[in-house]
C-alpha cells in the first residue's frame, strides 16, 4: 500500500450548504456511500490510507472517491504535519453541512453510564428505579389506540427498545423472553438499578390494560435471557 501522504489541496471554508442533489449522486456509489459511514462513525477525522484499510481497498481506489465528496461538500480536509516527514498528510471528516444520517457517536451510553454511576453512588434505591419505570411505562402505554392487545402492544414496544422479545403463550397469559439485552453493558455492571428500571416500564405499561399485569419479572441476574410473566384475566 502507498504512503499516507496525499497531494489533496485543503479546503477552505464555505458557508455554502452542498446542493442536495449533488449531494445525493455523490451518496448513490456504493464506495462512495461506504466511507461516508466510515467517517461518520469515527471520532477523529481519517487519512486516506486509514480509509482504504478499514473498506479493504487500495488507496489509489479510495483518494478519486474522497476528492468527488469532496467537490460537493459532504467532506473537509484538514492537513496534519505533526510526526510527518515531507508533504503533509491530509485527514478527512464530514462537514458541518453534511447530512447527519444519524450515525455520529451518541453521547447517550457515557450520560447513561454516568447517571447510573451517580444514582448508585447516591443510595438510590431499586424501589426507585422500579417507580420511574412505571411512569414512563404508563406514558408509552398512552400512546396506543383504544382496542391494542396488551400483550401484542408490549412486544412493539419492547422490539423498538431492542430486546428483540419472544413470548410463550400460557392459558392465562404469557411468558416472554427478552433474547438481547440493549443495556447489558450497564446491567451487568448495576443490575439491581438496570433491570429494576425494565421492571418498571414492563409493568407499568402493562397496567394501562385491564385484566392485564405482570405475575414475575425475572432480571437478568436471576436468568439469562431476562424474562417476564404476563398475566392477561
Amino acid at each position: 500500500m502507498s504512503s499516507p501522504s496525499d497531494s489533496d489541496p485543503v479546503d477552505q471554508p464555505s458557508n455554502a450548504a452542498p446542493p442536495r442533489l449533488d449531494v445525493l449522486k455523490a451518496l448513490g456509489d456504493n464506495t462512495r456511500y461506504a466511507i461516508y459511514l466510515e467517517l461518520a462513525r469515527s471520532p477523529l477525522p481519517l487519512a486516506t490510507a486509514e480509509i482504504a484499510d478499514i473498506l479493504d481497498l487500495h488507496v489509489n481506489t479510495v483518494r478519486p472517491h474522497l476528492e468527488r465528496m469532496r467537490d460537493v461538500g459532504l467532506l473537509q480536509v484538514d492537513a496534519e504535519t505533526r510526526g510527518t516527514v515531507g508533504r503533509p498528510q491530509h485527514r478527512y471528516s464530514l462537514s458541518a453541512d453534511a447530512p447527519a444520517l444519524g450515525l455520529e457517536p451518541t453521547p447517550w451510553p457515557m450520560l447513561a453510564r454516568t447517571l447510573l454511576d451517580a444514582a448508585a453512588s447516591g443510595g438510590l434505591e431499586s424501589d426507585d428505579l422500579v417507580e420511574a419505570g412505571r411512569r414512563q411505562g404508563e406514558a408509552d402505554a398512552a400512546r396506543w389506540p383504544a382496542g391494542s392487545g396488551c400483550l401484542d402492544a408490549l412486544v412493539v414496544e419492547q422490539a423498538k427498545l431492542g430486546f428483540d422479545p419472544e413470548t410463550l403463550d400460557h392459558d392465562d397469559g404469557a411468558t416472554m423472553g427478552f433474547a438481547h439485552c440493549p443495556f447489558r453493558e450497564l446491567a451487568e455492571t448495576h443490575p439491581q438499578l438496570v433491570c429494576s428500571l425494565h421492571n418498571g416500564l414492563v409493568e407499568g405499561f402493562v397496567a394501562a390494560w385491564d385484566g392485564c399485569g405482570v405475575a414475575h419479572f425475572h432480571p437478568l441476574i436471576d436468568r439469562n435471557p431476562c424474562q417476564v410473566e404476563v398475566v392477561i384475566g
